[in-house]
């Protein structure tokens, strides 16, 4: 007798919950259909599914979805970065207290190399016809940024093997929960044939009805919930697979969920109202101009050089997305004003090479281009706001001097330059992309170091 198994995966939602109602509402009556006729059904998340950006991860630390996870009846879910390195290691350690799913992450360790108890490299789950499915998680190897805040993060595609080695025998067919993205999923279809499943994330990737690569069957549902994910799996009387394909549901075309709308406004407001402590009041506004001088990203710039004690700072207006108004200031002010999950890093160059990158920081054309990813949560760029670095200029408007702190830059003397870590990823800088001689502080934001800055003057 044949088994039909069905895999139902979700992926980078990145907390937009607006298209969450539709998504557990279509997930229900999918488990009730299967059910039914006696088809086995795994709902799985693939990662990112928090993102602080959104006031009720923010205001709950992450909590809140795994509640929404809880309630929509997912079984197995792994970490994304935005999970694994955007909440300080006592958060994370305590997220999943109250998951009702297993959350499968093979290569996390804490730095004693000890896998933390909440997570399991692997599980097999065996259905209701005796079939045993091996699952996996993955997650990407942002190694350094793990080691900045306590944990220890093993190379993916070692731990992978290390992992194949431990279920040999144990399982009918295996599945991987991959948080690593297009490029390393079809390298590990190529190296590994015995996984036959492989749930991608991480890169956004849309596959409609999948990808063959060898043996193994790619699949991805892009990003903020837009489409759900849909593997269905066909064994003969033996537990071997004789069929597997892969499609994907829109969310914009499924059944309305009932008073989804209203739904989106109440998690909103609840994680706004988490957020209501006053942090300052303000005697006066403090102003905000993308593309004029205004002192909010002046005072922002202020923190991000003296709370990093560097030499000089620079950082886009366009991080700040309103102005602050007078009176009572209170975390979720900050919030809105600064959503991103981006943090404060330095970089030592020498001068020459400190002159290269300010002076590409000043290209006419970047205050008004718009910026995807990275962290970063607005829409456009905005102009570059200085703190410690200064401009001579000659009779016709070319830059005759940088001074650094009111001296004349030195070609051959380091420098300390604090920036906003998006700078040391993609094509901005790459002198400062090359360059090994680089500090992430964690886990603050830089809304932590404007929150710190207001509250201290």
């Amino acid at each position: 007798m044949s088994e039909i198994i069905h895999l139902y995966h979700t992926n980078d939602v990145h907390s937009h919950f607006e298209n969450w109602p539709r998504i557990a509402h279509f997930l229900q009556k999918r488990k009730n259909l299967h059910q039914e006729t006696g088809e086995e059904i795994l709902l799985l998340d693939i990662g990112d599914h928090v993102d602080r950006w959104h006031p009720y991860t923010e205001g709950t630390l992450g909590k809140g979805n795994v509640s929404l996870l809880n309630e929509s009846g997912y079984q197995y879910v792994t970490i994304g970065n935005n999970e694994g390195i955007t909440l300080p290691n006592e958060v994370l350690s305590t997220l999943y207290d109250q998951a009702e799913f297993k959350v499968l992450v093979a290569n996390l360790y804490n730095k004693k190399r000890i896998r933390p108890k909440w997570a399991l490299p692997y599980f097999i789950h065996t259905t209701n016809h005796g079939t045993r499915i091996a699952l996996i998680g993955v997650t990407a190897y942002f190694h350094k940024f793990y080691e900045n805040l306590g944990w220890y993060l093993n190379e993916p595609f070692a731990e992978l093997q290390k992992q194949l080695k431990a279920i040999h025998n144990q399982a009918d067919f295996v599945v991987v929960l991959s948080h690593l993205g297009i490029h390393d999923d079809e390298r590990m279809a190529a190296e590994f044939p015995e996984v036959d499943v492989i749930l991608g994330a991480h890169t956004h990737h849309i596959l409609h009805q999948g990808k063959m690569v060898g043996n193994s069957l790619l699949c991805g549902a892009g990003k903020y919930g837009q489409f759900v994910g849909h593997v269905e799996i066909e064994l003969d009387a033996n537990q071997t697979i004789i069929h597997k394909k892969a499609q994907l549901y829109d969310t914009n075309e499924l059944e309305e969920a009932p008073n989804e709308d209203q739904w989106v406004e109440n998690v909103r407001n609840a994680g706004e109202k988490e957020l209501e402590d006053v942090i300052a009041i303000l005697p006066e506004p403090i102003e905000n101009d993308w593309f004029q001088p205004s002192p909010l990203p002046k005072l922002l710039c202020e923190s991000l050089k003296e709370w990093t004690n560097a030499d000089c700072a620079f950082l886009n207006a366009g991080l700040l997305l309103e102005a602050l108004s007078r009176g009572p200031v209170t975390k979720g002010d900050i919030h809105r004003t600064c959503p991103h999950p981006i943090n404060p890093c330095v970089t030592e160059l020498n001068g020459a090479e400190l002159k290269e990158v300010i002076l590409q920081s000043r290209d006419e054309e970047w205050p008004h281009i718009q910026l995807k990813g990275l962290g970063f949560r607005g829409t456009i760029m905005g102009m570059m706001v200085y703190e410690g670095i200064d401009f001579v200029e000659n009779d016709e408007g070319l830059i005759k001097k940088v001074m650094i702190n009111g001296n004349e830059l030195q070609a051959d003397q380091t420098y300390k330059l604090a920036i906003p870590d998006m700078f040391t990823f993609g094509r901005f800088f790459p002198q400062i992309k090359r360059t090994e001689a680089k500090e992430y502080f964690m886990p603050e934001f830089l809304r932590d170091l404007l929150a710190w800055k207001l509250g201290k003057e």
